[in-house]
C-alpha cells in the first residue's frame, strides 16, 4: 500500500524557496564644512563597502553636506550648485560599482523656503529612486524658531522602497523619539530601516556631566526594532566628540555590531531574511496598533470590575 504519511509530502530541500542576503554597509566618517573632503570619503567608502560585498551603502545624516549649526555655521550662501555635482557623483559611483547607497543630504527648496535635511535613496543604477525628508526636526516653532527649525523645513512623508525583495523604509535622527512613525512603517510591512543621526562635533564630555545619547539611541533604537521586529541600520557622523559609532541591530533587538567612535570606517552587516528570529509580540501586535490593548477576551467579573477590593 502507498504511504501517504506526513513525511511522504515534505518539500525538497532544492525546492524550498529561500531569500538572498542583503549586505549593509553602515559608513561613518568626520563630517566636515568642506563639501569636497565628505564627497571624497563618501566616494572611498563606497569603494571600500563594494570590495567588501556590500550591497548597501548607508551613511549619517546630512553625510553629504555637513550639519547646518553644528558642521556649518548657516546654510545661508550655500553653493547648491556644487552641491549637485558631487551628489552626481555618488550617484556615478553607486552604477560603477552596483550598490544602492542611502545619502544623507540637504535638499533646497524654491521660493525662499528652507531646505529639507534628506536621504537620498539611490539604486545600483545610480538613480535616486525616492527621498526621505526628516519629519520631526529639532527644536521649536513658538514663540521663537530654535535648533533645526531655524535652518531646515520638515517633511511630510513617509518612504517605502524595495531592495533586492526586501521592504525598506528610512528615518532621520530624532525621528527615533516617536514610536509612531515606526509603527507607521510596521504597517507598511517594511523590514528593514536605515536610520541616519548626527550626534556629533559636539564636546560630550563637558556639555552633560554624563552623555546620555550614547546610552539612550542604541537602547531605544534596539526597543523599536524588537517591538516592530525589523532591521535596524544605525549611522552617526564620526566627527569629534560624537556619542556612538555605528550599530545594527536584529528584528529580536540583539545588537549584532558596532563601530568605535572617531574612526572613518564601514559596519558591515547582514540581512538574512531565511531567520527565524523571536517575534515576542507577534501574537497580539496587530489588536494593540487597533487599539485592543490586552491580549484574550476580557471577564466579566465584579471582583474584576472592583479595583479597590483585595
Amino acid at each position: 500500500m502507498l504511504d501517504r504519511s506526513k513525511s511522504a509530502f515534505l518539500t525538497p530541500a532544492w525546492m524550498i524557496m529561500t531569500r538572498p542576503l542583503l549586505r549593509i554597509a553602515g559608513c561613518q566618517f568626520s563630517t566636515e564644512p568642506d563639501l569636497e573632503h565628505n564627497r571624497r570619503e563618501c566616494l572611498s567608502l563606497i569603494q571600500q563597502s563594494a570590495d567588501q560585498g556590500a550591497r548597501v551603502v548607508h551613511f549619517s545624516e546630512t553625510a553629504l553636506t555637513g550639519y547646518a549649526a553644528v558642521d556649518l555655521p548657516t546654510l545661508d550662501g550655500y553653493d547648491w550648485n556644487a552641491l549637485r555635482d558631487a551628489t552626481a557623483s555618488i550617484c556615478d559611483a553607486a552604477r560603477e560599482y552596483r550598490v544602492w547607497v542611502v545619502l544623507g543630504s540637504t535638499h533646497p527648496l524654491s521660493d525662499g523656503h528652507r531646505p529639507h535635511n534628506s536621504l537620498y535613496i539611490i539604486n545600483d543604477q545610480g538613480q535616486v529612486v525616492e527621498r526621505y525628508d526628516k519629519r520631526f526636526c529639532t527644536g521649536t516653532t513658538e514663540p521663537e524658531e530654535t535648533l533645526d527649525h531655524c535652518n531646515y523645513t520638515p517633511g511630510n512623508h513617509t518612504s517605502i522602497f524595495t531592495i533586492d525583495g526586501y521592504t525598506c523604509s528610512a528615518l532621520i535622527c530624532y525621528d527615533y523619539r516617536f514610536p509612531e512613525l515606526y509603527r507607521e512603517l510596521k504597517r507598511h510591512n517594511v523590514e528593514v530601516v536605515f536610520h541616519s543621526f548626527h550626534n556629533a562635533r559636539r564636546d560630550y564630555r563637558t556639555h552633560h556631566y554624563r552623555n546620555i545619547w550614547k546610552e539612550i539611541v542604541p537602547a531605544t533604537i534596539m526597543c523599536h526594532a524588537a517591538t516592530n521586529h525589523m532591521w535596524i541600520s544605525a549611522t552617526n557622523s564620526a566627527a569629534k566628540y560624537s556619542s556612538f559609532g555605528n550599530f545594527f541591530v536584529r528584528p529580536d533587538g540583539r545588537l549584532t555590531g558596532k563601530l568605535p567612535l572617531h574612526q572613518s570606517a564601514a559596519l558591515v552587516s547582514d540581512v538574512d531574511g531565511n531567520l527565524e528570529l523571536w517575534d515576542a509580540p507577534a501574537p497580539w501586535r496587530d489588536r494593540a496598533m487597533n487599539g485592543v490593548l490586552h491580549s484574550g477576551e476580557v471577564v466579566e467579573d465584579a471582583r474584576s470590575a472592583d479595583r479597590t477590593c483585595y
